[in-house]
């Protein structure tokens, strides 16, 4: 089985509250309408609906999925729409208006044209959404049922595996065969990763991606460090990253050096902030989970990295290339000449950008094995598919750019997963905001403190990494579904909402 999917889809630049619950259903939506168009049929549509299934059709309406299904059918695209261009696609859709299918053909719509059906459940996964067009007569012209498997990825069902989908010269199945792939070439795990996404782009733009990948993850952080006021929604939760960035900033000026973990959980709760608000995110692995890579990612950029990036990576003052030049990626910004670079400041970007490289795809190549042999959707397997997940992406990350060994990296993604087997998805409302919001803060720390437990053993333990996604699948199955992310139990039935 073929396990590796590239950093470029597991972190895909994207609009909140919800990977599965946004970011997929606009994607089925806008890929229905372009088939209509390729398939000859578009300027026979009269009108288009969508029955939102299980998952989809509970907590759809506070996840903004019906937006998000119109916003697709217009032809845009989470990458690059503008937020608010989705926030109120559905819910302040005027009556009588025609919505322009694929982005040019009128055709009538009208918010009845959604259907929520959360008694529905079908076999293919728990969120699942019917699309039909239909002509003058009310005839079908085509009917597709997708699936939002988690992450902002989508399955149609009934489609055969992709011929075409790219085979990666250096694929693994498991993180055994990760482990002894690097073993057998001398390679990190990072080194994997980017050799894989090689294969299908130049170094330069495998650079140029993953640093526009952080380059979002970074404005996230700061504009929900930025911001203040209250979150969309019934409950009417007042965010709070703002408030602690003016307190840590405030004792800071008086001459006060604060925990950088308190940074940690700022960074973490401005990111799901920005999504519970529906901003621009990176999902990361998900939606529901996007603070937590970004953070810890965060809290080493601040705070860690001037320490450097590991023998094998480091830059002297001088600009030279000490040992492996295994993130330099192109000569835009590989360091391979004395006196490259002798700027003090442009040498600490230099070498964090390189940092944030190895990060992300170290964390790419772990989450690959959550998605391949387990699921990162919290309608399948609860919040320990995404949270968890999460977690120990950032903790294999976070030990790599520390220098450790792959066994120590792995030891780390293990211990982070394992101690969140079992946690549910209920959120209250139907909302991406309590427990979300503060469970990827608490994450972030959990991350940080697995690597630093690995970073302190020599990579040898007990359980391994495949054992824990194993547990992890199988616990997913046996939970209720109440617990995935339906809004039916946990919190989500206990909490008064007011």
């Amino acid at each position: 089985m073929s396990a590796y999917v590239s950093a470029f889809e597991l972190f895909s630049i994207g609009v909140g509250p919800s990977s599965s619950h946004t970011v997929g259903p606009m994607r089925a939506a806008g890929d229905f309408a372009a088939r209509l168009r390729a398939e000859g049929v578009i300027d026979r549509v009269a009108r288009v609906t969508c029955d939102l299934y299980g998952s989809l059709g509970a907590t759809g309406l506070g996840h903004g999925t019906p937006d998000a299904v119109v916003a697709g059918l217009q032809a845009l695209h989470p990458e690059s729409v503008d937020p608010d261009a989705v926030r109120s696609a559905w819910t302040a859709w005027p009556d009588d208006q025609e919505l322009l299918l694929d982005g040019t053909h009128p055709i009538a719509f009208a918010k009845d044209d959604v259907v929520f059906a959360p008694r529905t459940r079908l076999p293919g996964h728990p969120n699942a959404m019917t699309l039909a067009a239909l002509d003058e007569t009310g005839r079908d012209l085509a009917r597709e049922t997708y699936y939002s498997i988690g992450g902002g990825f989508i399955r149609r069902d009934g489609e055969p595996p992709r011929l075409d989908a790219h085979v990666y010269p250096f694929d693994y199945a498991t993180a055994d065969d990760l482990l002894a792939l690097c073993d057998e070439n001398g390679w990190t795990i990072a080194e994997v990763a980017r050799r894989n996404e090689e294969s299908q782009r130049s170094e330069a733009d495998v650079a140029a991606n993953l640093d526009a990948i952080w380059d979002a993850m970074y404005q996230c952080v700061d504009a929900g460090l930025h911001a203040d006021g209250v979150l969309p929604g019934m409950l009417k939760v007042k965010r709070r990253a703002g408030a602690i960035r003016e307190q840590l900033d405030a004792s800071e000026a008086e001459g006060h050096r604060e925990v950088p973990g308190e940074w940690l959980g700022a960074f973490a709760l401005a990111v799901n902030e920005e999504n519970a608000s529906g901003g621009r995110v990176v999902t990361a692995p998900t939606n529901g989970a996007a603070g937590i890579v970004p953070a810890v990612a965060m809290y080493w950029w601040r705070f860690l990295a001037d320490a450097g990036l590991g023998a094998e990576n480091a830059v002297t003052p001088y600009g030279e290339l000490v040992g492996s030049a295994l993130l330099g990626f192109g000569t835009e910004t590989a360091l391979v000449a004395v006196g490259a670079i002798d700027d003090p400041d442009e040498l600490a970007e230099a070498n964090r950008r390189r940092g944030i490289r190895r990060y992300l795809l170290t964390a790419a190549a772990l989450g690959s094995l959550f998605k391949a042999n387990a699921s990162i959707s919290g309608a399948e397997g609860g919040c320990q598919a995404e949270v968890g997940s999460a977690c120990a992406m950032a903790a294999g990350g976070l030990t790599a750019v520390m220098g450790g060994t792959n066994r120590q990296i792995e030891n780390a993604a293990e211990i982070a997963m394992e101690h969140h087997l079992g946690l549910t998805c209920d959120p209250v409302g139907g909302l991406v905001q309590i427990p979300c919001i503060e469970r990827n803060a608490i994450a972030a720390s959990t991350a940080v403190t697995a690597a630093r437990l690995a970073l302190r053993g020599d990579g040898s333990h007990y359980v391994s990494l495949d054992t824990v996604v194993e547990t992890m699948r199988q616990t997913g199955i046996d939970m209720s579904h109440k617990y995935k992310e339906t809004s039916e139990g946990g919190l989500a039935v206990n909490v008064i909402e007011c």
